[in-house]
């Protein structure tokens, strides 16, 4: 099902009308494929915007607490121009996720199915010893690869984080980009000032997490997320002057820690009352936006906004520093109302925002004719992070690779503000490792039901529960003691799925043990679980 917002249609209408007429340059004519731009922003959650994308029972935009204290009017203008999910799935830490967006493949498929830690291998307790820590590798096609193949000027700008150090994902030019910027094999930045020189300082380490390629800017008052954006304009004009279509992939090191505040942001969060360091996060946020919007105004200065396919979203839940009442991450309410938070099974972990638009609409545009984006839709069913890969490949009419499995579906028609019926609505999260101070998991969301499995449990950790995401969209009824038959359901359904990606499963460390996921047996699931 989807809705248009339209408490904002009217004013979106009106502020196009205002929009000034685009200056094209030499060479910028509409061409016969999209530029495609993917804004990826590392540690962002589906509550951290301004921006609503959770909806009340009729489907309309609902806002909650938190989009009234971020500030992402950037976000709020590419969300009236297209349509946005309110259930759109990545994986629970970062580098699963980048992996899957490049390759199209669910994690327990290519295996890297934790963080990549850039010096070692970080597997941890109860890690399979060959987790897939390597990353993205020589034989594995990427979206960059297959664009570059077929005539597209491609770009990496910013947080890479497809490989550790030596390996071959480490540089993402190894892995189809023409152009790489920042991108490196760590995951966060030393620091986010030029002062530092974009490193920061740990033991006999200088140039701890130092960003590379930006020397141009050490000295300077400039705040990295803004180094990145001026980066990536320049590409973009030189792709313009150089007439070749560009797939730009524009991956932030915001909003991830260390919690730099943006000083251009900082007094307007000063007298929020929150702590010093969600208020810092909140400038991150509010950085990442400006970025957004300084992309977007260089697309209608070049007089490419209306051939150009944006697609917004975040790569695993929040990580904003706001504690809750209790512990562990099911207690963190920096994601209310969902449950959890980076890392956690729960959907605040998973959960992130997605948008998609045309730079400028134009139904009149013969690219826009193609692929029809309603403007001020949202879409409430699922769509996943790796769905991108076909997408776009499709969208830019490049047949996907031979003998590359695919687990991603396209999302064309859901961009058009229809259901899809051909689509199978489901997203497996396998994480066989301790880490995050909680047990090795998988969950599966099947239509409107969840299960998580635990492959180690205890008193505070059941190793069943069961959710219907569609009334209970919080987590907050357990009913692996009241439906048992769906429980059993479920979790068939999920070892399944872990079958089909011969995903590699939790070894206990000392035995080599192999552990197993297994099926509810009757009466071990005994009494409901309080939440």
């Amino acid at each position: 099902m989807v809705t248009r917002d339209v408490t904002t249609t009217v004013a979106f209408a009106v502020a196009c009308a205002a929009l000034p007429m685009p200056h094209v340059l030499a060479g910028a004519e509409p061409t016969e494929r999209p530029n495609i731009v993917v804004f990826l922003v590392d540690d962002m959650g589906l509550m951290d915007s301004s921006n609503p994308f959770l909806t009340d029972d009729n489907k309309r935009a609902k806002r909650y607490p938190w989009n009234d204290f971020f500030r992402t009017p950037n976000m709020e203008k590419l969300a009236r121009k297209g349509v946005r999910f309110s259930n759109f799935y990545a994986h629970s830490v970062c580098s699963p996720t980048r992996v899957s967006l490049m390759t199209g493949q669910n994690s327990a498929r290519h295996r890297t199915t934790n963080w990549i830690k850039p010096e070692s291998n970080n597997g941890g307790v109860y890690g399979p010893p060959d987790w897939n820590w390597k990353g993205i590798g020589k034989t594995d096609p990427t979206i960059a690869s297959m664009l570059r193949q077929n005539g597209y000027h491609t770009i990496h700008v910013g947080k890479a984080h497809f490989g550790p150090y030596g390996s071959y994902g480490e540089e993402p030019r190894n892995i189809g980009f023409d152009v790489n910027i920042a991108g490196c094999a760590h995951g966060r930045p030393g620091s986010y000032y030029a002062q530092d020189k974009y490193a920061g300082k740990r033991g006999s380490d200088k140039n701890y997490r130092r960003v590379p390629h930006l020397e141009a800017y050490w000295g300077s008052k400039t705040f990295l997320t803004e180094a990145l954006t001026l980066e990536a304009n320049k590409e973009i004009e030189k792709a313009v002057k150089n007439k070749k279509p560009f797939f730009l992939h524009m991956s932030h090191y915001a909003l991830h820690a260390p919690m730099n505040s943006d000083p251009r942001f900082a007094a307007n969060y000063s007298k929020s009352g929150k702590s010093k360091a969600v208020q810092a996060f909140a400038t991150l946020v509010e950085g990442m936006d400006k970025s957004l919007g300084d992309i977007l105004i260089k697309l209608e200065e070049l007089g490419i906004a209306e051939n150009t396919l944006i697609f917004f979203l975040g790569d695993n839940g929040s990580y904003c520093p706001e504690a809750g009442p209790g512990i562990g991450y099911e207690e963190i309410i920096s994601c209310a109302p969902l449950r959890g938070k980076k890392g956690s099974r729960y959907e605040g972990g998973v959960r992130v925002p997605f948008i998609a638009a045309w730079g400028r609409p134009n139904p009149e545009h013969a690219l826009q004719k193609k692929l029809p984006i309603p403007a001020n839709v949202i879409q409430s069913q699922m769509g996943v992070v790796y769905d991108l890969f076909p997408t776009i490949l499709n969208a830019v009419q490049v047949k996907q690779p031979a003998g590359h499995i695919v687990d991603g579906q396209d999302l064309r028609q859901l961009l058009t503000g229809r259901a899809d019926s051909s689509r199978e609505d489901k997203f497996l999260c396998h994480f066989p490792h301790v880490k995050l101070g909680q047990p090795p998991f998988t969950t599966l969301v099947m239509g409107d039901w969840k299960v998580i499995y635990l492959y180690k449990s205890s008193e505070k950790y059941k190793r069943y529960q069961l959710f219907n995401l569609k009334n209970d969209p919080s987590e907050s009824c357990d009913l692996a003691v009241s439906r048992p038959e769906k429980l059993e359901e479920m979790m068939r359904a999920l070892v399944r799925e872990l079958e089909n990606s011969k995903a590699l499963l939790p070894v206990e460390k000392g035995t080599g043990e192999i552990l197993k996921p297994l099926l509810p047996e009757k009466g071990v699931v005994k009494t409901c679980i309080s939440n």
